[in-house]
């Protein structure tokens, strides 16, 4: 009942979701919508807190057929390399989503398809740290991770603009 390491992007998502409406939107997918200065916010990832890392590019089919989306921002857990720290933060461009590439070749076809940007921000870590107990250090990422979604969201978008974040990894132990 515990989150693994892994767990970091969903339990980022899963903080900004706390006071809203939760639906299944595709297998194992939760997604609840709120607002931020302005924008409309699609907030995403998988149902825990059960052991599933959910169908996030079929619940983005299915949120992009009936919204127009300005931005993707992908929080995900990130192989750290040697000589590295474990919990320090980076971000980039493109899908954050491992596994053997399916989900990431159909998120970045969808938001190309789309003409919409995708941001990602990732939390690194050991291989070991990732399918283990969630070490504090990750843990303690969790809100300074929320604080760069807020900064990505107001950099890179406009009041009115819609968003979706998928918080991508591993639910156990992370409720929404």
């Amino acid at each position: 009942g515990q989150p693994v390491g892994d767990g970091i992007g969903p339990m980022v998502v899963g903080k900004m979701m706390l006071n809203s409406k939760k639906e299944i939107i595709s297998f194992q997918t939760v997604l609840s919508e709120t607002k931020f200065e302005g924008r409309k916010l699609f907030l995403l990832k998988a149902e825990g807190p059960n052991s599933t890392v959910g169908r996030p590019s079929d619940a983005l089919e299915t949120i992009v057929s009936k919204n127009k989306l300005d931005a993707i921002i992908m929080i995900d857990a990130a192989l750290k390399m040697e000589g590295e720290d474990s919990a320090s933060v980076a971000q980039g461009f493109g899908a954050a989503i491992g596994g053997i590439g399916t989900e990431r070749f159909q998120i970045e076809a969808i938001a190309t398809n789309n003409h919409i940007p995708i941001f990602s921000i990732v939390v690194k870590q050991s291989v070991k740290e990732a399918i283990t107990l969630m070490t504090k250090e990750i843990a303690d990422q969790a809100d300074n991770v929320r604080s760069q979604v807020y900064e990505m969201i107001q950099d890179n978008t406009k009041q009115g603009q819609s968003v979706l974040i998928i918080g991508v990894g591993n639910t156990a132990g992370v409720p929404q």
